[in-house]
């Protein structure tokens, strides 16, 4: 594959991971607007922790999903024949760890760190989601 053509197919993947992200963001917050109110009659602690649990839950759900959705592309895409190292190497290049013990073709080394792009944008999406739930959480003393 040409450098134009990883960086697009690149982008179309980061897209797609993007978009489910988002969706999942979204919809967690939606359910957090209605089971909040439920758990009024629990101390703060639960209801943090519920809360909380669930939105990490949700955000390990999100990341997991594109985490196969990559494999899968990289199988596709011929970059990696088979899923079980397409998994592992997307895992490690999502996450930015990258161990280096699986390679790609010099065909594919633009769309393989495109993931890596994916990841990071995800990734810190999650943290600002989380980190926002936890300042509208927390009961601070406000004056």
């Amino acid at each position: 594959m040409t450098i134009a053509i990883q960086i697009f197919w690149g982008s179309i993947v980061l897209g797609i991971c993007s978009v489910v992200h988002i969706t999942i963001i979204v919809w967690s917050i939606s359910l957090m607007k209605v089971l909040g109110p439920k758990l009024t009659r629990y101390s703060a602690k639960v209801r943090l922790s519920v809360l909380l649990g669930k939105a990490f839950g949700f955000v390990i759900i999100s990341h997991s999903i594109q985490v196969w959705i990559l494999a899968f592309s990289f199988v596709i895409s011929t970059a990696i024949p088979h899923i079980g190292d397409a998994v592992y190497f997307s895992l490690t290049t999502y996450t930015t760890l990258g161990y280096g013990d699986v390679l790609l073709g010099e065909d594919f080394r633009i769309y393989g760190a495109m993931a890596s792009v994916t990841g990071l944008l995800n990734i810190g999406l999650s943290t600002a989601f989380l980190a926002g739930l936890l300042s509208k959480l927390l009961p601070w003393d406000r004056p």
